[in-house]
């Protein structure tokens, strides 16, 4: 799916006009084809599907790791910043650090991959909890680990600068897979 510029700058001079405002403005002529562009960057993650994001991001390494090998090893990436727009307000999600964990099993992903990952979830109209779930189903398509933990804390704006307007209001969301299911010491590696 491509995004579609033309359309996005129709509709976002249609808002202009709808709140009352002279698109023809001198700030705001430029206004559509500005958001178009922004548009196209901040959501590239829309143009791909997960299995897409992991054929992108697939560099391993084969490593004696991991049960197999009677190791019992993880690794573990900790606050990546990324930001999001939550898909009920279109509002952004900012501040977020992402946390990633995975127990390998004969081969690793390329640390920067994993930050990568996280960045173009991120790039979709979204859900905190969902951003997490996504993360977690490329590293285990990428790595071939059944066992991924993903922690997320981030700030909404459709939270912190309308509605209840909390702006210290935090959400943390967690998912875990296999292993971290059931094995609350390697949830708690998270939060470390």
């Amino acid at each position: 799916m491509a995004i579609d510029q033309e359309a996005i700058k129709k509709h976002i001079r249609g808002i202009i006009e709808a709140l009352g405002d002279d698109p023809e403005r001198e700030g705001l002529k430029d206004t559509p084809e500005r958001v178009a562009r922004m548009c196209t960057e901040v959501f590239d993650g829309m143009n791909y599907t997960n299995h897409e994001i992991a054929q992108m991001f697939d560099k391993t390494f084969n490593e004696k790791c991991g049960l197999e090998y009677g190791l019992d090893d993880m690794v573990i990436v900790r606050d990546i910043d990324i930001f999001s727009y939550c898909e009920h307000h279109m509002a952004l999600m900012y501040d977020m650090k992402v946390s990633v964990a995975y127990i390998p099993c004969g081969k690793v992903i390329g640390l920067s991959k994993i930050a990568r990952i996280a960045d173009m979830v991120g790039k979709r109209l979204q859900l905190q909890e969902r951003i997490g779930s996504d993360i977690a189903q490329i590293i285990s398509e990428i790595t071939g680990s059944d066992s991924v933990g993903v922690r997320i804390e981030g700030c909404h704006s459709c939270m912190t600068a309308r509605g209840i307007k909390r702006p210290g209001a935090k959400t943390v969301t967690t998912t875990f897979t296999g292993r971290f299911k059931e094995d609350t010491s390697l949830q708690m590696r998270l939060f470390l």
